[in-house]
């Protein structure tokens, strides 16, 4: 029996009874609209708490503290380097302070800047994704003197002669750092000291956009190039005539690293861990999220499971019904000479057609109520706002079906219909052929 007569036989017996195969279609496209929906509800939890974690912070950045580790360890520029060289990492960058809070004073005609000043590798804030709202981070060239202010940080200037210097937040900044004059002046830790005070032009290059879930924040600091901020402090101890410790390790107090992808995160913080340091990233909130997320996928799947199984039972129940129906059919088959695994075929292909049939349609259903789930959503406010509950767990009011999951629903559905009508196929090559022809 050719291939193509065996489909059309197939199609012919299914259609011929169009009640029976239509209800056990439906049985089908039940179960899978129920994995499918339940599925991509957990799809779309696990989106929700991914999206509510960015808005806390970056997923990719890794944050070193060596608060309580400057010896052994020291977080120096040699421990960079090899930070940097960790498979994933994509950039790192220290966070500088000088150690005295007025090593560089910063000012602009009559007006003094009263925050603190950071080095930093401009590379790494691009990597970071650092936004600006004028100007661009210069990533070349001669850094020395120039500055990145933090959008609230251009606030920061006042009057030191005036009694009310400071301005409102709401009212326009006392200077335009993107335009006005701006000098860097090494401080004086003896202010006996008769010395004229070391002098730069500085300017300003760019106005970073005020995003607190970065780190380092850009909130109200301003940046400097780290080795230019070195630079500077070494200024500093020169005229104060600050004599180094020779014994004092060198080390910063906070390293920010960038991986490629939130996957990377916890290999590059063991390595890390391993030389001593204490990490800080999302992925201690974001992991437990995640496996809370895996287990309800896995009981939302299993329920959906439970419908398609029922379905199960019925294509079995209609495959049999059909053998009972088709008993001399099959008699005669045998006695015109078809191949036993020809007869199993054609039973199998009946069963695995309602199988794909009814994921079809399920996944087409499925594409429907996913949408009205996520118009529901936005309609009231966000998946987050809008929030039911199965068994006690907490479901997003939002559905993701990505591609892999149609496909999957598809053969899976497709598979049990053929798994189905495998006994009931076996039967019905065991039938005599003698007493199928026979039996009226």
């Amino acid at each position: 029996m050719k291939l193509k007569d065996m489909i059309v036989m197939c199609l012919s017996n299914l259609f011929k009874r169009k009640v029976r195969t239509l209800l056990t279609v439906m049985g089908v496209v039940i179960g899978t609209c129920a994995i499918v929906i339940m599925v991509s509800l957990g799809l779309g939890l696990q989106k929700s708490q991914e999206d509510a974690l960015a808005q806390m912070g970056d997923l990719t950045v890794i944050q070193i503290y060596n608060y309580g580790n400057v010896t052994e360890q020291p977080l120096d520029d040699a421990m960079i380097e090899n930070f940097r060289k960790i498979p994933n990492v994509v950039a790192v960058t220290p966070v500088f302070e000088p150690e005295e809070w007025r090593t560089v004073e910063l000012s602009s005609g009559k007006y003094e800047f009263s925050s603190s000043i950071a080095g930093v590798d401009f590379d790494a804030l691009v990597a970071l994704g650092f936004e600006t709202d004028a100007g661009e981070i210069p990533t070349e060239g001669d850094l020395d003197h120039v500055l990145l202010f933090g959008a609230d940080a251009v606030y920061n200037f006042y009057n030191p002669k005036s009694r009310n210097g400071w301005m409102g937040r709401g009212d326009e900044p006392l200077v335009n750092v993107m335009e006005d004059k701006l000098t860097l002046t090494i401080g004086k830790k003896d202010y006996d000291n008769k010395k004229k005070q070391p002098t730069y032009k500085a300017t300003c290059a760019a106005i970073l956009t005020a995003d607190y879930s970065k780190n380092p924040s850009p909130g109200w600091r301003v940046f400097m190039d780290i080795d230019a901020l070195k630079k500077l402090e070494a200024e500093y101890k020169k005229f104060n005539g600050i004599k180094t410790d020779r014994n004092k390790v060198e080390a910063y107090q906070e390293v920010v690293v960038k991986v490629t992808d939130m996957k990377a995160v916890e290999a590059v913080e063991e390595v890390i861990k391993s030389y001593g340091f204490e990490t800080n990233s999302m992925e201690t909130i974001r992991k437990p999220m995640e496996e809370q997320a895996r287990s309800q996928q896995m009981i939302l799947g299993g329920l959906g499971a439970i419908s398609l199984l029922v379905a199960a039972l019925g294509i079995t129940n209609t495959m049999v019904m059909s053998i009972y129906e088709r008993t001399r059919e099959i008699g005669v088959m045998k006695v015109l000479g078809c191949l036993i695994s020809n007869i199993r075929a054609v039973f199998l292909m009946e069963a695995g057609t309602i199988g794909f049939m009814g994921g079809v349609v399920g996944v087409g259903i499925s594409y429907g109520i996913s949408f009205i789930i996520n118009t529901v959503a936005a309609a009231g406010g966000g998946a987050n706002d809008n929030m039911f509950g199965i068994g006690g767990m907490s479901i997003g009011g939002s559905s993701i079906i990505p591609w892999w999951l149609v496909v999957g629903a598809l053969i899976f559905s497709t598979l049990v219909g053929l798994i189905s009508g495998f006994s009931p196929a076996n039967r019905a090559v065991k039938i005599s052929a003698l007493t199928a022809i026979r039996q009226e």
